[in-house]
């Protein structure tokens, strides 16, 4: 007999654990998918087209919070966990929630999920979004590129529009992350790539993008994976490279799947040392060396630089950080903090007497936020409402601390300049030496 399964994601690795485990497996009917963290992704279908000759009327995806009836009128056998960036406490409440309605609760692991590429992989994961995966896979770009190596990277999806159209994305240049309809969010990803002159795929089938990637029109002789939140990879990585994060120290030993990420790494990057306390930094130290101590540790710092200093110094000013690193990352401090910080700002100005529309309501589902306004930008009322938010609030300036260029696409009233940061390794070992032996060990020319 068929088993019922519902997956419970949020539109990225439960669309992936769908495509590599149950699409074209006679053994199960995955009835539904659920929806979370992510707004305005249920209510919609996985479509026909992605979804195989199994479910040729595509599958319907439900609020999470419809869960405990959804198990009951689907008949449903197994619930499978597919997202990332919670808490182990999450993670057993919603078991408790499938165990309860009857279900069993599943997690898939990667011998299940990873696909194998014909090209040499290096994987960037963290344990924590925000803890900066995308400046270390930058940073490990440079130095391939400077061998004279073609790097095309990969990075975990983001699908939130017509899924059929996202299926395979390929982004080059500015101008393609406006012809594929991006989010900032997306944009946030694929912009710092793409402005340095690298080639990155994403969308929802990574078999398909996989095999696009290493036929690249412009040469591919190593894919780079840029994971998402803190999943572990889609593919099956040759080099696996885990940042940590000293301003959250002890998460990544608390939160799923970060702390799987963490045990499978190679090579372990300890960011941000130059904006942490010594005390995080030792209970991290000792938090790999407990979990990861064959891993080779590199000490990281994340410099700040932004466009003009005088736009800062002595102003009061509202601080726009990176979305999702203050939402389900809960980071109390970003690169946008630290340069009000570092160039002396007179007080930070709290942006939630200001609010309006869809940002309003992310700081009701976000209480902790607090002086920090999130980047918001799934939808375009959310762009507007981020403008109108940012145009409200009585500030001086603002400091833009989200890695894309915001004036692009929103018109700032107040005189506002941007952050850049990017990975600096301390003494050693450093990434250099990690890039010179794989190169050496997979004889890359």
């Amino acid at each position: 007999m068929k088993k019922n399964v519902i997956i419970i994601g949020a539109a990225g690795r439960d669309f992936h654990n769908f495509n590599t485990y149950y699409r074209g497996n006679a053994n199960y009917n995955v009835v539904a998918f659920t929806a979370a963290q992510i707004p305005d992704i249920d209510g919609r279908k996985y479509p026909a087209e992605l979804a195989g000759d199994l479910y040729p009327d595509g599958i319907p995806i439900y609020a999470e919070e419809d869960l405990p009836k959804l198990i009951k009128d689907l008949k449903v056998d197994d619930c499978v966990f597919s997202y990332s960036d919670v808490t182990y406490q999450k993670v057993m409440s919603v078991s408790a929630i499938v165990n309860a309605a009857g279900a069993n609760f599943i997690l898939l692991g990667p011998a299940d999920t990873m696909l194998k590429s014909t090209k040499p992989v290096i994987a960037v994961g963290a344990i924590r979004t925000g803890c900066g995966k995308s400046q270390t896979s930058r940073r490990i770009i440079e130095l391939l590129m400077a061998k004279g190596l073609k790097v095309v990277a990969v990075r975990h999806p983001m699908p939130y529009g017509d899924l059929v159209a996202q299926k395979v994305q390929r982004f080059a240049t500015v101008d393609d992350l406006h012809k594929h309809k991006c989010t900032i969010e997306e944009m946030e990803e694929y912009e710092p790539h793409v402005v340095r002159g690298n080639v990155i795929y994403a969308g929802v089938d990574y078999e398909a993008i996989l095999r696009a990637a290493e036929q690249d029109p412009d040469g591919c002789d190593v894919v780079l994976w840029d994971g998402g939140n803190n999943d572990f990879p889609f593919y099956k990585p040759d080099l696996n490279i885990t940042v940590v994060d000293p301003h959250r120290a002890g998460h990544e030993l608390r939160y799923y799947p970060g702390e799987v990420t963490l045990r499978l790494a190679d090579v372990v990057v300890i960011n941000k040392m130059d904006s942490s306390s010594p005390e995080g930094i030792q209970t991290v130290r000792e938090n790999i060396s407990k979990v990861a101590p064959k891993a080779i540790v590199v000490d990281g710092a994340s410099p700040i630089k932004v466009d003009d200093a005088k736009v800062i110094k002595g102003k009061k000013v509202l601080v726009v950080e990176d979305g999702p690193t203050l939402t389900h990352g809960e980071m109390k401090i970003g690169a946008g903090t630290v340069a009000a910080q570092k160039f002396g700002a007179a007080q930070l100005v709290d942006p939630r007497p200001y609010t309006v529309g869809k940002l309003s309501e992310t700081f009701r589902i976000y209480p902790k936020i607090g002086t920090l306004l999130p980047a918001m930008g799934y939808s375009d009322q959310q762009l507007k409402d981020l403008e109108t938010t940012i145009n409200n609030t009585e500030c001086d300036s603002v400091v833009i601390g989200t890695p894309i260029d915001l004036n692009r696409l929103i018109k700032i009233n107040k005189p506002n300049t941007r952050v850049y940061y990017d990975l600096q390794e301390i003494g050693y070992p450093n990434l250099e030496e990690v890039i010179d032996d794989f190169v050496a060990k997979y004889k890359l020319k």
